[in-house]
This record gives structure tokens, C-alpha cells and sequence, in this order.
């Protein structure tokens, strides 16, 4: 046996394309760069960035690819009992309007697109996933939201816990890999970040890495 401390935490990180009213979606760029900014600047002892997708900013269209995403961080851990395994899926969205970095806490089962997503989609008070009730059914990430915001925030970042990812496309894709993640024994975390007008990117990028370290201590 020999092995010492807790097993190694993978992260699989996802960020999104465009959409309307943001042409240049930052977190497109921090999720595309994280791989090669973790290289230069030394990935933490335990930790091990898994993959590093891009989704379309889109609902119940692109269901299937983001289920095969999801998926991909399960390949490999037949072998192995799921518990000996420490696995979080990481999703960046952008809120334009924001001001600071918001660590969110939970998403409800409800589907109110302010406009319609990349792929046409603009469903109005419709159940994301039917079969776990109305529209008010919420789930709230396993992670200690309040102690990561904490830790961030003493590294001198501007960033809140929040209880609401709003109803577009965020809440969408975090309500199904929170449920996903309660399926399979994982964890699922959902961040919103400024536009790099708000806060320049490589602060942001230098957030991702920090807030990397802060899921290897309290994932």
C-alpha cells in the first residue's frame, strides 16, 4: 500500500462559446489557455487537470455532446471504485454585467431563456429535467462554496458566493452535471466571471489557478 494522503483530485474543466451580446466569450480563452498556464506556472502536488473543453452556448440542443462530456471524465475509472477516485467537474460561465467572480451554490430545474440560445432555443418556465419535478427543484453543489469564496478572497480576489446562476444556459448545463455528479460520485462546481473589460485576463487566469489549489484542499 504506501500511499500517503488523500488519492489525487482530477479536474475537467469546460468554458463556453460565444453568444448573443458577447462576441468574445472570456471564458473560451481561460479554459483554452488553462492547460498551457498550469504547465508554466506548476500544477500543485495532487492535482491533475483533466480535460479542458469549450461547450456551445446552447440548452436542450446540445444535450447529447455535453452528456458525452460529462461521460469522459468517468473513462478509465472502471477498475477502480469510484470513492478511490476524487473527481470535480469545473464550469466557467460569463455574467456581463458582473463586477467580481461569483461561486455558485446551486441551480434550479428551471429553463427561461432571455433570449434564444446559439442554437434557436428559447424556452420560457420549462422544466430542465422534467423527471425531478417543477421548475422550483434545486441542487446545490457538495463543495463548501462559502470556505472556497473565503479562501479567494483572502488572496485579494473580488469574489461572492452566489444562489443564483440565472436561468439561461449556465443554469442548464450546471443542473445536469450537478445531477450527473450525484449519480456518479463526483462533485460539480459552477464559477461566473466579469468580461476582461471588467477584470483583465490574465487576472482571470490567475484565478482559475487559484481556484484550482483551493478545490485540491477542500474537494
Amino acid at each position: 500500500m504506501g500511499s500517503e494522503g488523500p488519492p489525487a483530485v482530477t479536474i475537467h474543466v469546460t468554458g463556453f462559446k460565444k453568444f448573443h451580446g458577447v462576441s468574445d466569450n472570456p471564458t473560451e480563452t481561460i479554459v483554452g489557455n488553462l492547460q498551457e498556464y498550469m504547465k508554466k506556472n506548476g500544477l500543485p502536488k495532487g492535482l491533475i487537470l483533466g480535460s479542458c473543453n469549450i461547450l456551445e452556448t446552447a440548452g436542450q440542443g446540445a444535450l447529447a455532446p455535453l452528456y458525452q462530456t460529462l461521460q469522459s471524465a468517468l473513462s478509465g475509472n472502471d477498475s477502480e471504485s469510484p470513492n478511490s477516485k476524487r473527481i470535480i467537474w469545473l464550469h466557467f460561465g460569463v455574467n456581463s454585467g458582473a463586477t467580481r467572480f461569483s461561486i455558485e451554490h446551486q441551480a434550479v430545474n428551471e429553463a427561461t431563456f432571455r433570449c434564444p440560445d446559439e442554437m434557436g432555443w428559447k424556452p420560457q418556465k420549462v422544466p430542465i429535467v422534467p423527471a425531478d419535478g417543477g421548475i422550483s427543484r434545486t441542487r446545490e453543489t457538495s463543495l463548501p462554496v462559502e470556505e472556497i469564496t473565503k479562501a479567494l478572497a483572502k488572496m485579494g480576489y473580488e469574489v461572492m458566493p452566489s444562489d443564483d446562476a440565472g436561468r439561461f444556459v449556465c443554469n442548464y448545463v450546471y443542473y445536469h452535471s450537478l445531477r450527473f455528479a450525484e449519480q456518479n460520485g463526483i462533485k460539480s462546481l459552477f464559477v461566473h466571471v466579469p468580461l476582461f473589460l471588467t477584470i483583465d485576463e490574465e487576472t482571470q487566469m490567475q484565478f482559475a489557478a487559484s481556484l484550482l489549489e483551493c478545490l485540491l484542499t477542500f474537494g
